[in-house]
């Protein structure tokens, strides 16, 4: 029967063999093990006399010396028990010798099976030390985590007291081990056979143990004749599952379920398989490490028909089979409460043996060879004299360089060395006054797999050959002598012979099969050397668990492992930390503008970024997250509830991602408008409707925008303003006219929009569009989450933390109090915690078990300054640092050995320690743990001594407020308010401009406040003292000034004082081709003004009128035209008789006004751009040159505190602001043009002269630009030059550069249709096009 599938896969990889542990058997097993042991059982690496022989050795022995102590010059001692058959050991217990200052500070265990083959205890991944003894007879017991079952015990002190020497006494406790165990010689198997031809399970349950000597092989095999499979098989070391629970012929995909986990199971020591199944969710446990999947497919029972089988694939009367067999031995294997090889010890009928098999395990006597660190070597006698040399042994390493042997030979600077060389092996052979032979072959051979090198050397012929490979072997006729040494190196060599030293790194990693011409050489007891570890391989897969997080890839060496983390979006030694904000408020915050960003939800947690829009506003920040139906209309026709039309929407996100970016957000919103003639939408009032759309959760959802949930109408039901007042909806009128349904979606737990469904368009001329607006949320609930903390016994509490191998933590605080203790968690051995330990140091401390550690930044300057800082700690299993605020990390590496898993158990203390000492005092904000938010404020609500929210933001991020915008303060952080600058956007810093046509004028009013305040006195200059201009934009020395800028209501929030003003700022920028023209002018009450003119020319004239008519100051550019259309900028600053002029990035000129000028500017009335009103009486030389009025772009205009261009945009019919004409929001270039300086001898301001430098104006007369006719006829003859020589280089450069950018193509070009043209210029991104035509089943699909 054909079955359907649907590919689905979760897996959780976390695989480490370690030594050969069981689970802890059900009764107790405490027997003391050592002692009914012989004296034969015992044996040293050495002994330092008779008395202190290793018989001496157990515990509470005070016989012969009193314990064992090995020779003073064995650098690498061990003890060594025979249990005489495996048992179980539970504990191991130590004491110095008896009646001596000598014991041991520290030691390891290793355990085998047969004597040799050695193997180290590991514990958290990692080769494990135990403590040992602080003096000679107190007892120190260590539990072992998992019991170790194992014949041969040897313990190995790594460390004594200084200047003594080791003494121990031991125990053992354990109990018996039994279990059956049998012997597949790689080319035998068994089958379990079943009752009926086929069984049929729902569950089941798999455990056996198993002992590989081989890379390949298969342990276990069944498979049904529907396709159902069930295989356990081992692929170059790696365990490999293959789970099919049945197929279908109409479906891509076999639903067939694969999963990889463990490596290095070819060591030749026990490994632990565990496997349950119930249904389609399985368990897979390796030595101890669980993995969690569920298969592919949709069917939950395995069918198996016939047998079982284990050990391969081999059937009764045929050789060979599909899959190599396993050559090894399994132990207690357990299939569905069947004890398998109990009933092939008993030999019942149900068991089928193929081959030969024996009970027991025997192993090979292989006595490899570790070379664990830079240096070590092995030496081993060699045949001297020999015309030929041949050699074979095997290696594994995960280093891809390396010596691995070196022959020298009878003649000095003869001989032959074998090197791995970046993956491959080179065999290079050197000659007495004859060229050299060099050979290589292979690659990839640092993979940490088992590798055999074959090389021959002998007269005139040399060979090389890798892993048996015939036809890759590499091979040499040229001319060779050879003539063998007395010894043979292997990984090194000593000091004294420096050529291996010279020419590369000695080998790191494990030999063993050592054969020279053709004898096997004994590593185990033969040669001599440095720094190698007999009868073991100590080889450790560092990548396996991948501690590589967020899709890293990882690589190894012999000591450390390293992530790779390109294009991952996560950096740091295991890809732990998040490159980008979590949240658009977070950019924000660090100055972003608006554009497209990408977010990670979850900081360092599972979720991947997610690519948003950060709209940054003056109300706020908004997210918007666009689907492939975004900024469209999709159109609706033929369909019916036979045949519905189905709208699949995508948002680039997964549902995890959707749930923690709207989980995060304050607010969400949808805009959602159905558009339709002659198509009914909700069928209100009570029908069944026609339309519904499904959100994120699946739900089908009754109501429209606009309305609330569970309640089946549109907005226009809700006021009651529906074009019929018999239905909820417009388009349920079912009108022949174009009606319209629209609204917001805002109720969180429904967005977004993931479906929508249409039914009522196939009448005649029934046709709808459906348009669905991208999600935005709105706030960061996260971000400014914050609690303020009162009290220093007052903290919060949370859940245990949970990060055995990498954590991180990060938050911001403010205090003002000297020191308190941020958070912390306790752990039977371990803790964590972070701490202010004084004005200027935060410290971060834990505690795996080996001791503690400290990571410790301190400031340049205090942390205590009441502003927010940001502090972030991070720990792995490759590194522990802290950052504090922008501060270099402080960076502690962790140690190669020891515990290496942070096991908490306490509940965690944010604000104050476990015992509820040395409280913080201040605000913490924004507080994640592994990029999981901790809810302060919830918590502080109901928390004594803490409250919920903190102010202040603006003390610390109120500098990002430009252009004298002022920092708000809110609770949910703050906001930068410009409504007093001529600027807007969430800095201030988006220039507000206009384009003035001809004719077109704006008049901003500037009433007074009656009021008894004294005009402000003049300052008193000390003599030789200058006084400084006030920077542009701003006004010097008027503390109560106030510039009129209406609010919406067009009231006032500040007026001109009533006393006049003795200073005043005005900045500005414009463009225009025309002149002359009128670009601000300032009206008094008592006649004098401000006018800033364009001449004839076009130059900047500036006419300050105080006080009489002969009381004032002109200030012209000369004869530089500003009417060239591109921006220019304009500061204008007086302070009494100084004029401060800057134009464009010209330095800053100074001008005073005539001796005894009145310096009181009268209080302004209104101020006028782009032209003056006919009916204001102004100065005749004023009116005429504005008399055509102004054409071109204004922008950042700003009088004092008043932003009259910006009041006439944003509120043009407030009262006080007159706008006449055509005023059109523009940017005007946004920043000035850059031009060459002028001349340094040549000021661009000219005044013209009086007898002090300034000028007056004399009564009845205008005003003059003090321009000769002589430098306006030059000027004009060397404008007209240059202009005929631009207009001959671009005439050149369009004929040279004719077919730049011209795209050549043979295919005719199509017409472009107006909807294409139109299209493609709102097409900001590439998106899929809507089908212009229906299906047969009316679904159309937005992938």
């Amino acid at each position: 029967m054909a079955r359907r599938t649907r590919p689905r896969l979760r897996l959780c990889l976390c695989v480490v063999a370690t030594c050969a542990v069981v689970a802890l058997p059900d009764q107790p097993c405490e027997d003391l093990l050592s002692g009914l042991l012989p004296d034969s059982a015992f044996s040293a690496s050495s002994i330092l006399s008779p008395g202190h022989a290793p018989q001496f050795a157990q515990l509470n022995q005070r016989d012969g010396a009193g314990g064992w102590s090995p020779s003073d010059g064995d650098s690498a001692p061990w003890l060594q028990l025979d249990l005489g058959e495996r048992v179980r050991i539970t504990a191991v217990s130590t004491q110095g010798r008896y009646g001596s200052p000598e014991w041991m500070q520290r030691y390891q265990l290793l355990c085998s099976d047969s004597g040799t083959n050695w193997r180290r205890y590991q514990r958290d991944d990692n080769l494990w030390e135990f403590i040992g003894n602080a003096n000679s007879d107190g007892v120190v017991r260590h539990d072992l985590a998992q019991p170790l079952v194992t014949r041969f015990l040897r313990l190995a002190p790594s460390a004594a007291p200084h200047d003594r020497r080791i003494g121990l006494r031991i125990a053992l406790h354990g109990c018996t081990y039994e279990s059956d165990v049998i012997h597949f010689d790689g080319r035998s198997s068994l089958a379990l056979r079943f009752p009926q031809k086929s069984v049929r399970s729902l569950k089941d349950v798999l455990r056996l143990r198993f002992k590989a000597m081989g890379a390949d092989g298969t342990l276990l095999h069944g498979e049904g004749h529907q396709g159902d499979r069930l295989t356990l098989e081992l692929r170059q070391g790696r365990l490999h599952l293959h789970v099919s629970l049945g197929s279908s012929q109409f479906l891509v995909g076999d639903g067939h379920t694969e999963v990889t986990v463990g490596n290095l199971l070819d060591d030749l020591h026990w490994h632990a398989i565990s496997l349950h199944r119930h249904g389609r969710s399985l368990n897979l446990s390796l030595d101890r490490h669980a993995h969690h999947l569920r298969t592919n497919g949709d069917f939950e029972h395995l069918d198996l028909d016939y047998q079982l089988m284990f050990g391969g694939i081999l059937s009764p009367g045929k050789t060979g089979s599909s899959k190599k067999s396993f050559h090894g031995c399994l132990e207690s294997v357990h299939y569905n409460g069947i004890n398998v090889l109990d009933l092939v010890q008993r030999g019942k009928p149900s068991i089928h043996v193929i081959g030969n098999m024996t009970f027991g395990c025997t192993e090979p006597r292989l006595s490899p060879v570790t070379f664990p660190a830079s240096g070590a070597w092995l030496g081993l006698p060699a045949s001297p004299g020999n015309d030929w040399f041949w050699v074979e042994l095997q290696f594994r390493a995960w280093d891809s360089n390396g010596l691995l042997l070196l022959a020298p030979g009878h003649n000095f600077g003869t001989g032959m060395e074998l090197r791995l060389v970046d993956g491959t092996v080179w065999a290079n052979v050197t000659q007495h006054h004859k060229d050299g032979l060099l050979l290589n072959t292979g690659s990839g051979l640092g993979n940490g797999q088992w590798h055999t090198v074959e090389v021959l050397l002998r007269r005139n012929f040399a060979s090389l050959m890798v892993d048996g490979d015939e036809p890759s072997s590499v091979h040499s006729m040229s001319s060779l002598e050879i003539t063998t040494g007395d010894v043979v190196y292997l990984g090194g060599c000593p000091p004294a012979v420096g050529s291996c030293w010279a020419l590369g790194p000695t080998f790191l990693g494990c030999l063993r099969s050592v054969q020279l011409n053709h004898q096997l050489a004994g590593l185990g007891l033969l040669g001599n050397g440095s720094g190698v570890q007999r009868d073991m391989c100590s080889i450790v897969d560092r990548c396996f668990p991948n501690y590589c997080e967020h899709g890293g890839q990882c690589s190894q060496t012999w000591n450390s492992f390293s992530c790779h983390c390109q294009g991952t979006g996560y950096s740091g030694q295991t890809c732990h930390d998040p490159v980008y904000e979590r949240s658009c408020e977070a950019y924000k915050h660090a100055g972003r503008t608006s554009r497209p960003y990408l977010i990670d939800v979850d900081g360092s947690g599972p979720l991947a970024p997610v690519p948003v829009y950060c709209n940054m506003t003056e109300d706020g920040v908004w997210t918007e997250l666009a689907h492939n139906g975004s900024h469209r209309d999709i159109e609706v026709h033929g369909s019916s509830r036979e045949q519905p039309f189905t709208a699949y929407f995508s948002y680039g996100a997964s549902a995890a991602q959707l749930a923690a970016l709207l989980t995060a957000a304050q607010s969400c919103q949808q805009i959602l408008i159905y558009r339709c003639r002659h198509s009914r939408l909700l069928n209100t009032p009570g029908g069944l409707p026609f339309a519904w759309w499904v959100g994120r959760g699946g739900e089908r959802q009754l109501y429209w925008g606009g309305s609330p949930p569970g309640v089946q109408r549109c907005a226009c039901g809700l006021r009651r303003n529906c074009t019929s007042p018999y239905h909820q909806c417009n388009c349920d009128s079912d009108s022949e006219d174009w009606q319209q349904d629209d609204g917001l979606l805002s109720y969180k737990e429904h967005l977004p929009v993931m479906q929508l469904v249409a039914m009522d368009t196939n009448r005649p001329s029934s046709m709808a569009r459906i348009s669905l607006g991208p999600l935005r949320c709105h706030g960061d609930r996260v971000f400014w989450n914050a609690a303020l903390f009162t009290s220093r016994s007052a903290y919060l509490l949370y859940p245990s933390l949970r990060g055995e191998t990498s954590f991180d933590v990060a938050f911001y605080f403010k205090t003002s109090a000297p020191g308190g203790i941020f958070l912390e968690s306790l752990g039977l051995h371990s803790f964590l915690r972070l701490q202010l330990t004084s004005p200027w140091e935060v410290t971060f401390s834990f505690d795996l078990g080996n001791g503690p550690v400290e990571v410790r930044v301190r400031c340049p300057h205090p942390l205590t300054d009441n502003h927010w800082h940001s502090v972030r700690a991070e720990r792995n299993l490759r590194e522990a640092w802290l950052r504090v605020d922008t501060l270099p990390h402080r960076v502690v590496p962790a140690p190669p050995h020891g515990h290496t898993r942070l096991l908490l158990s306490s509940q965690l203390f944010v604000g104050a320690s476990a015992s509820g000492q040395d409280g913080f005092l201040g605000c913490l904000r924004s507080l994640t743990l592994n990029g999981a938010a901790l809810d302060l404020e919830g918590r502080a609500k109901v928390t004594a001594g803490v409250h919920p929210g903190c102010t202040g933001h603006c003390s610390s991020y109120g500098s990002l407020c430009r252009n004298g915008g002022l920092c708000m303060e809110r609770y949910d952080g703050y906001a930068c308010d410009c409504k007093h600058t001529p600027y807007d956007g969430p800095f201030c810093t988006r220039e507000v401009g206009a384009f003035f046509e001809a004719g077109t004028w704006v008049r901003f009013s500037l009433p007074a406040l009656h009021s008894t305040t004294s005009p402000p006195q003049p300052r008193v200059l000390l003599e030789g003292q200058e006084e400084l201009p006030a920077q542009p934009g701003q006004m010097a020395g008027l503390g109560d000034e106030s510039w009129g800028l209406p609010d919406e209501d067009g009231s006032n929030i500040k007026v001109w004082r009533t006393g006049g003003s003795l200073e005043e700022s005005i900045s500005f920028s414009f463009s225009t081709k025309r002149a002359p023209s009128v670009l601000i002018y300032v009206t008094t009450r008592v006649g004098s003004n401000i006018a800033i003119v364009l001449q004839t020319n076009g130059s900047l004239q500036v006419r300050y009128q105080l006080g009489g008519p002969d009381e004032g100051l002109v200030v012209g550019s000369g004869g530089r035209s500003l009417a060239d259309g591109q921006p220019h900028a304009v500061n204008i600053t007086r302070s009494y008789s100084q004029l401060f002029l800057q134009l464009d990035h010209y330095p800053t000129t100074r001008h005073h006004f005539p001796a005894g000028s009145s310096l009181t500017l009268p209080p302004p009335t209104a101020i006028y751009l782009g032209q003056v009103e006919d009916s204001l009486a102004v100065d005749t030389a004023v009116r005429d040159l504005g008399r055509a009025g102004f054409s071109g772009c204004l922008s950042r205009v700003q009088f004092g505190h008043a932003a009259p261009l910006k009041a006439a945009l944003r509120t043009p019919h407030a009262p006080g602001v007159t706008v006449h004409g055509r005023l059109l929001l523009s940017s005007c270039g946004a920043f000035p043009m850059t031009v060459p300086p002028l001349s340094t001898t040549r000021s661009p301001w000219t005044a013209n002269p009086g007898a002090d430098g300034s000028v007056g104006m004399p009564a009845g007369q205008p005003a003059s630009s003090g321009g000769s006719a002589d430098s306006a006829f030059v000027g004009g003859v060397i404008a007209a030059v240059v202009f005929i020589i631009l207009a001959l280089l671009v005439l050149i450069a369009r004929y040279l550069l004719r077919h730049k950018g011209t795209y050549h193509t043979r295919e005719v070009k199509p017409a472009d249709t107006p909807e294409q043209s139109a299209g493609t210029a709102n097409m900001a991104e590439a998106q899929p096009v809507f089908p212009d035509s229906l299906d047969d089943s009316k679904k159309e699909y937005f992938i």
